[in-house]
């Protein structure tokens, strides 16, 4: 659903009419050297199998009791890439009353065909329930450019034809799957120390979000994992929409209990003075 329409100012008027300029000129180019399909086909094929790109390819999210999947914008990019004479970014029409107007698009030059979305993004950020205004340009800029590749990815999987998206997604859990050296068990477990380590995510978590023990995981369970570690590290979610935070917490007052034994037993071994206590032998 699109924000509703902004009034242009004269600088986003002229703003517009440089990028249609551009535009026009590009599509000329585009006419004059049109793509071989079958080149662009086997691009995107070679680039999906490498390694890196293909571990960043998909995100994962939850949405009404269900995940949602789907091309990273890293994926939609190289796909732009090698797809070839399309025209796609974010552009910031104007800034006023602490929110931008912006607007992403995607535009193959071959067949004229435009996906566009403008909408409004305000310069204020959530963290721990509270609302905090920016007003650094940095940050704004920042901001803007995050929310900005959600809507370019999708206007680029707009104007690129479905069967060659899919074929692209197959390529990368192919390449996911053959494409390691080291043995699955080694990969869970070091998965499971930066969940750990950086998002306070313990093994019983993931194995009840996975819905198996850690030793029966699956290749296509570790390609879960890693969705979920990018749409963490990506802001895409929050380690509550994926894991059940009570597991945490359970654990946590189980350590600390057994800590608290531990103190006391070791308590009721030492005698007030700081000697060990003895056990009263029969004199003779």
């Amino acid at each position: 659903m699109q924000a509703p329409s902004q009034p242009k100012t004269a600088g986003t008027e002229a703003l517009m009419t440089r990028q249609a300029q551009e535009v026009q000129a590009a599509m000329v180019i585009a006419k004059r050297f049109p793509r071989d399909e079958n080149e662009a086909y086997g691009r995107i094929m070679k680039a999906c199998s490498r390694k890196i790109l293909a571990e960043n390819a998909m995100y994962e999210y939850p949405r009404g009791g269900q995940k949602v999947t789907g091309p990273s914008i890293r994926l939609a990019e190289v796909l732009a890439q090698c797809w070839g004479n399309i025209d796609s970014g974010i552009i910031e029409l104007e800034q006023r009353n602490g929110e931008s107007s912006v607007m992403a698009y995607a535009w193959d030059l071959e067949t004229n065909t435009r996906q566009s979305k403008t909408f409004t993004v305000k310069h204020e950020r959530k963290a721990r329930g509270s609302i905090n205004k920016l007003d650094d340009p940095r940050d704004i800029y920042e901001l803007v450019a995050n929310q900005g590749a959600r809507r370019v990815r999708a206007c680029i999987l707009s104007v690129i034809p479905g069967d060659i998206v899919d074929a692209a997604i197959e390529q990368c859990k192919v390449t996911l799957v053959s494409g390691h050296k080291e043995p699955l068990s080694d990969r869970v477990r070091n998965a499971l120390v930066l969940f750990e380590k950086e998002h306070s995510i313990s093994k019983e978590m993931v194995e009840k979000y996975i819905g198996c023990k850690v030793d029966a995981f699956s290749e296509h369970d570790f390609i879960r994992l890693g969705n979920v570690y990018r749409s963490l590290k990506d802001g895409m979610g929050k380690r509550e929409d994926y894991f059940d935070i009570r597991l945490s917490q359970e654990n946590g007052s189980k350590l600390e209990e057994q800590f608290k034994q531990q103190q006391q037993q070791e308590q009721g071994g030492v005698n007030p003075d700081g000697g060990a206590e003895q056990s009263e032998l029969p004199l003779d």
